[in-house]
């Protein structure tokens, strides 16, 4: 009896954890559609006050830098978004209607997506400060440390890929024989 009434308690511990896990999808799918609204909303105005200066010629920069900007927040509100569906996927049940590339099947499957996704986005903003570089040499700073992260994420991501799916061995073709030095 005293072990069924542990078991129920561990069973509602569990049950908890999940909503737990619950909230955090939530929450970061309200920051993802909070992004992607702000982007939109962003992009209206900017376009519209470009259609007033057309005839400025920092116009097309100030839109180019603007759409640069705007892909950055988009990158953002989509690793906002992978994360929610792979806690989503991971702790309380898959979903249906996700793309392929999407389904998550383990935390380190979620970690690669992201590294992927924050990888493009560094380099999105490092584009967005070099369409505004005035030719001082601190870009070379920030070009340097972006590209210090860039390398240790794909580091990173190389041993954690090397960890879950070692190279398949070999075996030697047979009459062959291995030469020992």
């Amino acid at each position: 009896m005293a072990r069924n009434s542990a078991s129920r308690t561990v069973a509602r511990a569990f049950g908890f954890t999940r909503l737990i896990v619950e909230l955090g999808v939530f929450s970061s799918l309200a920051f993802s559609l909070a992004l992607f609204i702000a982007a939109i909303v962003q992009a209206y105005h900017t376009i519209r006050d470009a259609f007033e200066h057309l005839d400025d010629p920092e116009t097309t920069k100030h839109l180019l830098v603007a759409a640069v900007e705007q892909a950055d927040t988009l990158l953002v509100g989509v690793a906002l978004l992978i994360i929610s569906l792979g806690l989503q996927a991971l702790f309380v049940g898959r979903l249906q209607n996700v793309p392929e590339w999407l389904h998550v099947r383990s935390f380190d499957d979620l970690k690669q997506k992201l590294l992927g996704v924050v990888v493009t986005a560094l380099a999105v903003n490092f584009f967005a400060v070099a369409l505004e570089w005035t030719g001082d040499a601190s870009i070379l700073l920030y070009g340097a440390a972006v590209a210090a992260v860039i390398l240790a994420v794909g580091i990173y991501s190389l041993v954690l890929n090397r960890l879950h799916h070692p190279p398949a061995r070999t075996e030697p073709r047979e009459g062959h024989v291995e030469s020992r030095s």
